[in-house]
């Protein structure tokens, strides 16, 4: 029950009308053949050769639990209120009801090619590639190794966003990996997803990165010690709290911001791709002589190394999380992947290069900041425009990703599987500010206690393991419903490697280097069953959750929403 529903009585059930039944069974749609049945509920749309039921149909429907999500009473009633605090007047049920087809709610189509390959780019270059690499360095050991793996990230990475952009567009609901299991697995896996995913693996993205921005922003006021703590988990508590007023006041300020970091953080990159050049032309190429020396080829090491590259190619799936607002996304969704996601790995490879010819091995292991050091040793007095650039870069790709973590949680709540107030949108924004503020309250728990390795490690592995659910979600509907209309299809065999890669980086730290955290991670996300029975399968709410969600959207002037899939 919504809380409109729940706020006034219900009237009394109407004997039904002889004309009004004849009008509506005038209208019932024809049968079907069971390929347009899977096709609609695929895709969350009717397929175009149906015709669209009428508005009454459509509420009728609705109350049967056949059409997703919000009912017209709840957003007619969310429009009232609205009215009623802005203009003063008291609407009764009469009026209430004839808004049920006025106030149609939906976010806005508002993200174009360049903003699309802003939203990929300028989320995967973030704190990885100033970080990470030496973590990468320490699990494999060599330098030759250590550029294998980014190589390898890439190309995964490539390979995955060519299996998300054919998914795209299949299923044109926003929701990432949420939506496709849940189209393609049922109610159960995705509900799992969407409680480790909000509650734990996009949080801990937006914790993980904002601390990287912190740690950056407060070290030249800390010259020759390390920063306090509270200080930095402050910044980062500071960062997330501006991402949270930015993309609730506007989805355009959003991508603009978005587009202006992206720009700041490639030029950052080739800086240092410019400098390492220098470096390789004046000579200093010593630690590419015997670079293969201690490389680790354990199953585990390789499995944690890939763990700490692919962190940094996080965000390759971003686009197919804000798939409803994308201009033409059969078009721009795998255009944009297709540009950012190559360029992005080229320079992760340059800029690899460029720390190894700076700095041998040992150097690289001790330094702490990559690329501090890297500016110190080849920048002298500049070294303060990598300080800038890396706080860039962090800041921006906490951007990224706590735009496309607010939507998560909006579609799971707009399919029933989270609050019912996390699916609705202000009325005038048109931005999904209680998702935002609720992956920001998260995100700022998460702070408190993490540190980025343990956090980058946890994040990783449940990451690939709903990655490659996902992906064989896309490899049933390949084999099993091949004729589902879809303007961009991928090699078959590029699913399979995604799939076989997944299974072992899920698997392969587990047997050979077995950690308590990832039981406990496993744990978790099986703890979201006690939840689903109750509050998903068998629709308990308890009453004081309805109140509450009604005075939550009298405070924040949002209502529920519409699927924007045309």
């Amino acid at each position: 029950m919504s809380p409109a529903e729940d706020a006034a009585p219900a009237p009394a059930e109407p004997t039904p009308d002889p004309d009004e039944t004849s009008e509506l069974a005038s209208v019932s749609p024809p049968p079907v053949p069971a390929t347009a049945v899977e096709e609609q509920h695929l895709t969350g749309r009717p397929p175009p050769h149906l015709p669209p039921p009428t508005d009454r149909l459509q509420n009728q429907l609705s109350l049967q639990g056949a059409v997703a999500g919000p009912s017209a009473e709840a957003t007619s009633f969310a429009g009232s209120i609205m009215r009623q605090r802005r203009e003063g007047e008291a609407a009764g049920p009469a009026a209430q009801l004839s808004e049920a087809t006025e106030m149609k709610l939906s976010l806005k189509r508002e993200i174009g090619l360049t903003s699309a390959v802003s939203l990929i780019a300028g989320t995967m270059i973030g704190s990885g590639i100033f970080m990470s690499p030496e973590w990468v360095l320490r699990n494999i050991g060599s330098p030759a190794g250590s550029l294998i793996i980014w190589a390898a990230c890439g190309l995964l990475a490539t390979f995955g966003a060519l299996s998300y952009a054919e998914l795209g567009t299949i299923i044109k609901e926003s929701g990432g990996e949420y939506i496709y299991i849940l189209r393609n697995f049922g109610s159960l896996p995705a509900f799992l997803f969407a409680y480790t995913s909000v509650i734990m693996v996009r949080p801990a993205g937006v914790a993980a990165i904002s601390l990287s921005f912190a740690e950056y922003t407060v070290a030249p006021f800390y010259p020759g010690c390390s920063s306090p703590q509270l200080v930095v988990k402050c910044a980062a508590a500071a960062c997330i709290l501006f991402l949270t007023l930015v993309n609730c006041l506007s989805v355009r300020l959003a991508t603009s911001v978005m587009n202006v970091f992206t720009g700041a953080k490639l030029l950052a990159l080739l800086v240092i791709v410019v400098g390492g050049v220098v470096l390789l032309i004046n000579g200093q190429a010593q630690t590419f002589q015997n670079a293969f020396q201690n490389t680790q080829y354990g199953a585990g090491a390789i499995g944690i190394a890939f763990y700490q590259g692919l962190w940094s190619f996080d965000g390759w799936n971003n686009l197919n999380y804000v798939t409803e607002e994308i201009k033409k996304p059969e078009v721009y969704l795998p255009r944009a992947m297709m540009i950012a996601i190559p360029l992005v790995t080229c320079l992760y490879l340059l800029v690899n290069v460029s720390y190894f010819a700076a700095m041998t091995p040992s150097e690289l292991l001790s330094s702490g900041a990559v690329a501090i050091t890297w500016g110190n040793k080849v920048l002298g007095n500049a070294a303060w425009l990598i300080s800038l650039s890396v706080v860039l870069s962090t800041f921006g790709s906490a951007h990224g990703t706590f735009f496309s973590g607010g939507r998560m949680c909006y579609i799971a709540a707009r399919e029933g599987h989270m609050p019912d107030i996390l699916s609705m949108v202000h009325v005038k924004r048109l931005t999904p500010s209680p998702a935002l503020i609720f992956t920001s309250a998260v995100s700022l728990i998460m702070i408190i206690p993490g540190s980025f390795s343990n956090i980058v490690n946890l994040f990783s592995f449940t990451a690939w393991l709903f990655y490659g659910i996902t992906i064989a979600g896309l490899l049933y509907l390949k084999i099993k419903k091949p004729e589902l209309p879809r303007s961009y299809r991928v090699p078959i065999i590029i699913p399979i490697v995604v799939l076989v890669t997944s299974v072992y980086l899920v698997l392969a730290p587990i047997i050979d280097q077995p950690q308590t955290e990832f039981l406990y991670v496993v744990l978790f996300i099986f703890s979201g069953v006690t939840f689903y029975f109750p509050l998903v399968y068998y629709q308990y709410h308890p009453a004081f959750l309805r109140r509450f969600t009604l005075h939550l959207q009298l405070l924040l002037e949002v209502a529920p929403a519409e699927k924007n899939v045309n």
